[in-house]
């Protein structure tokens, strides 16, 4: 399963589909798609998905390329597919995120330390 998941992660953008994900993982097809959503907490194809969104999200903050580069970019076949699955992941669409979307040159203990939930002082 390791084997599959990082040639998911190393060759995200590329077409991959079950039977060659499953030989990877040299297991059967319907083996791997159970086994892969017992490990790992998700189907193998939502993974590849969320791993795409992910890398589309440092795209869409940090480059000025178009949507519609990006969607291709980072491996989905259609802008209307990648705009749907990004909004399903992230809450919203790839033009708002990038509104949004902060890209701030600002150490990281910083920015983590700024966006920390405030701890609530409660009478004792």
């Amino acid at each position: 399963m390791l084997r599959a998941r990082d040639a998911m992660d190393r060759a995200y953008a590329q077409p991959l589909d079950v039977p060659a994900l499953a030989r990877i993982a040299h297991v059967s097809e319907a083996h791997f798609t159970r086994t892969f959503r017992a490990v790992f907490g998700e189907t193998p194809h939502r993974y590849l998905q969320r791993r795409r969104v992910e890398r589309a999200m440092f795209l869409l903050r940090e480059t000025d390329r178009s949507v519609t580069d990006i969607c291709f970019e980072v491996g989905f076949g259609s802008p209307g597919t990648f705009s749907r699955t990004f909004r399903d992941i992230v809450g919203r669409s790839p033009r708002t995120y990038r509104k949004e979307a902060v890209s701030a040159a600002v150490p990281t203990c910083f920015a983590m330390a700024w966006t920390r939930p405030a701890e609530r002082l409660t009478a004792g």
